[in-house]
């Protein structure tokens, strides 16, 4: 595990040092930042279209094998652009179409090496594993973006993809030596211990079938499922109207609060410092749920209409900070709960399924977003969003707990109705009754007569 986070951590800072570069790269061979958007956009295309058939492949094929051939490729396009650049041979048209081949390949790449992660690890133990990814991930944005500065500076964006593409070959280096923990594949025993009553227990595949390409599969897993529906609900909210405040605080710090650049700079590292944070309390997670992601997403929310509301850089600071907590968290639990649900044959297509409706709303969230602010301006849009994002989650919390009550309330059993004896008609003999005659359970009638009782 210490080797697989030290190999990603180098793969986030080049991954990160690449897309700075790219952004740079589009922006001075067009001169447009709607280009810019557009290359983002191209990567992002395969996971919205293909992402069904990556996570099936993830299922199909061996995972240790998938994630090494995935970024062996990853580092021969980045190794590709890299020469295009420094010989001067790229174009905006060549550069769309890798920046699709990467987004493509990492839809078999990415949900292989999220699930690889936690093969290394006790199934105890994969929220702890989560938010080490997520801590390392952090520290690789944080570096990449800064070393990004630095190489283009120095060297321009072609040693930025070079780098990349060394950084890929440093993944696909240590993944042969990876051992899998030998209780890698079951289902956590939190989860085996208590079954969640609100979703039927998939039953175990056979053998045969642990392996299987059936992509449509995976959806119908994901949509039988309430609580990866809801999962999946509270995340698209949050995500579209709680968790773009390089947007919306960068607005509203310039704008309404009279801020400089140098008071955004300081919020993104208040954001930055607590999202650490969070993820150092969220591996302490053990057993994570729907509800508890709803309970903090919706505390998030809570905090983010008074951050709208904040008179100040000061008082915004102190908001900044918990909401940054929360989120880490909530996105930890959110990602235990999604990896650790379904099946052990079943995970790679469900990662597909989220990897496919992430992607959406995430292509449609900023726009969206940026409409409330032209309308609502950017106090208005945290505020609204906030409610947006509040309202739902409680509405729904209240409805399953009505739902909970009623379902109590039909299980159990009507309390069975006393039963009238009546006397049995009986003929009195002539004779008086045998001593010792018993009848069980007819001791009136044996007193009476046993000859008639019997």
């Amino acid at each position: 595990m210490r080797w697989w986070s030290a190999a990603n951590l180098v793969s986030n800072a080049g991954t990160w040092m690449q897309l700075t570069a790219q952004n740079l790269l589009v922006l001075h061979l067009t001169g447009s930042a709607a280009a810019t958007g557009l290359s983002l956009s191209a990567q992002a295309a395969p996971g919205l279209l293909l992402g069904l058939l990556g996570g099936a492949a993830v299922d199909a094929w061996p995972r240790r094998l998938t994630a090494t051939v995935s970024q062996a490729l990853l580092a021969l396009v980045g190794f590709l652009t890299a020469a295009l650049v420094l010989t001067d041979h790229l174009s905006v048209p060549v550069l769309m179409a890798l920046a699709a081949v990467t987004g493509l390949i990492a839809t078999v790449d990415a949900p292989a090496c999220a699930l690889l992660g936690n093969d290394l690890v006790p199934p105890e133990n994969v929220p702890s594993s989560i938010a080490l990814g997520s801590m390392v991930s952090g520290a690789g944005r944080v570096g990449g973006t800064a070393l990004a500065g630095v190489v283009v500076g120095l060297w321009g964006p072609g040693a930025a993809y070079a780098a990349n593409g060394l950084s890929f070959l440093a993944v696909a280096a240590v993944i042969p030596f990876l051992r899998p923990h030998p209780g890698a594949g079951r289902q956590r025993p939190a989860e085996a211990v208590r079954p969640r009553a609100a979703a039927p227990a998939a039953a175990p595949a056979p053998a045969s079938a642990r392996r299987g390409t059936g992509a449509r599969e995976g959806l119908a897993f994901f949509l039988r499922r309430p609580r990866l529906v809801a999962l999946a609900g509270i995340t698209a909210i949050s995500s579209v109207f709680g968790r773009n405040y390089a947007l919306t605080l960068a607005v509203l710090v310039t704008g309404p609060l009279g801020g400089a650049a140098g008071a955004f700079g300081t919020v993104s590292t208040v954001l930055a410092v607590g999202g650490v944070a969070g993820a150092v309390l969220a591996g302490r997670l053990r057993s994570p749920s729907v509800r508890m992601v709803g309970a903090l997403a919706a505390t998030g929310a809570v905090l983010q209409i008074g951050a709208g509301l904040s008179p100040s850089l000061w008082v915004l600071l102190l908001l900044v900070a918990p909401m940054a907590v929360v989120e880490s968290v909530s996105d930890t639990a959110g990602t235990t709960v999604l990896q650790t649900d379904p099946p052990p044959h079943l995970r790679g297509r469900v990662l597909g399924v989220w990897r496919t409706v992430s992607t959406g709303w995430s292509l449609v969230g900023p726009p969206l977003l940026g409409l409330l602010m032209q309308v609502a301006g950017a106090r208005g849009a945290l505020v609204i969003g906030g409610v947006l994002i509040a309202g739902p989650i409680a509405a729904g919390a209240v409805l399953r707990a009505r739902r909970t009550r009623r379902a109590s309330v039909a299980a159990v059993p009507p309390e069975p109705a006393a039963v009238a004896w009546a006397p049995l008609p009986v003929a009195r003999p002539a004779s008086p009754a045998p001593v010792g005659c018993v009848v069980p359970g007819h001791g009136e009638l044996c007193a009476a007569g046993c000859a008639t009782a019997v």
